[in-house]
């Protein structure tokens, strides 16, 4: 939704200039493909510094990095975290820049605000023996445990974010070429090798449980009551007909969806005990992916590729890990340690 000076959802009290700022970065947003769940997050951020400001008698074009520096200790003040309020901070480096490539003031005061540091925290990685056992124990029986097998051997195989996987179609999948169609963050699209294990999931489910995930409801439940809910339904279902992974009434899935799925899955895997959160969560098979593609040889400019960072720089982290998992190697097996 674009965001007009108008738009319930800025408050009364902030002034119209605000709403403004923020519909002109809406736009530059939209063309330049940013992910709706990015333009949702700015907007809130940037709602909630209009409010500050505007209880300040602050307009867009008045605010300095001064204004930004106390914004920035008000929020500190009131407990957020540093990640949070540099997540805020970004926001609003988006909405000045905004103003500044349209000629509505001269220089960006946010950039001129250091950003908070936040503790360095490296990704929840499993062993290569953990994601064996997980992916090993979703059974091949029923359609949901095919479409949970299928969808995490690929997750894990391509190095998917949720986002990712929740978006194949089924004209995504290159079984001849064994590769795999994903357009990613910033509607960038790559071209990922699938592993053979990944590949035999994708086969079973396709076969034997998507047809039936995929059949009208009527079939499975009996007819609808409600003939208006039974269309509304049926519409559901055959806008997700093209998606590759649907849920048990044929919808597609969401990124909810496969993260309550995945942590079903690492319970019944025994993965319990410490950073039982983290490594529940779908990023973690992707962490996995890279850490133990590093681990196997491969070069950091590869692994960037594969996972679709527009940086190197997102890519180091991992090499953080596999130094962090090579002294604990090395702290419990050297004599002289």
């Amino acid at each position: 939704m674009t965001l007009t000076s108008t738009d319930s959802a800025v408050d009364s009290g902030t002034d119209p200039a605000w709403g403004q700022a923020m519909e002109l970065l809406e736009e530059d947003l939209r063309r330049r493909d940013a992910a709706p769940r990015t333009r949702r997050a700015y907007r809130a951020d940037l709602e909630q510094f209009a409010r500050w400001a505007s209880a300040q008698s602050q307009l867009p074009a008045e605010v300095g990095p001064k204004a930004v520096r106390r914004y920035i200790a008000h929020l500190s003040e009131g407990g957020a975290a540093p990640a949070t309020t540099a997540r805020k901070l970004a926001a609003l480096r988006a909405l000045f820049a905004s103003q500044r490539e349209h000629g509505r003031i001269a220089q960006n005061p946010a950039d001129l605000v250091a950003t908070p540091r936040r503790p360095s925290r490296l990704p929840r990685v499993l062993s290569t023996r953990e994601v064996t056992g997980l992916l090993e124990g979703i059974p091949v029986s029923g359609p949901l445990e095919l479409r949970d097998r299928a969808m995490f051997e690929l997750a894990y195989s391509c190095g998917l974010r949720a986002e990712e996987l929740v978006s194949l179609t089924i004209t995504d999948i290159d079984h001849d070429g064994e590769q795999l169609r994903v357009e990613g963050k910033g509607r960038k699209t790559r071209f990922l090798p699938v592993g053979e294990p990944a590949l035999r999931a994708l086969a079973l489910y396709l076969a034997r449980a998507r047809p039936a995930l995929c059949a009208p409801p009527a079939s499975r439940r009996g007819p609808a009551r409600d003939p208006h809910a039974g269309a509304s339904l049926s519409r559901h279902t055959r806008a997700g007909t093209q998606r590759l992974f649907l849920s048990k009434s044929g919808r597609p899935l969401g990124t909810s969806d496969v993260r309550r799925r995945l942590r079903v899955w690492v319970t019944r895997a025994g993965l319990h005990g410490e950073h039982v959160s983290g490594r529940s969560s779908p990023h973690a098979l992707r962490h996995s992916f890279a850490t133990h593609l590093l681990d196997g040889g491969a070069d950091l400019r590869s692994i960037q590729e594969l996972l679709g960072h527009a940086s190197v720089s997102s890519t180091q982290i991992y090499t953080r890990v596999e130094s962090v998992r090579l002294r604990s190697a090395y702290a419990r097996s050297h004599p002289r340690a």
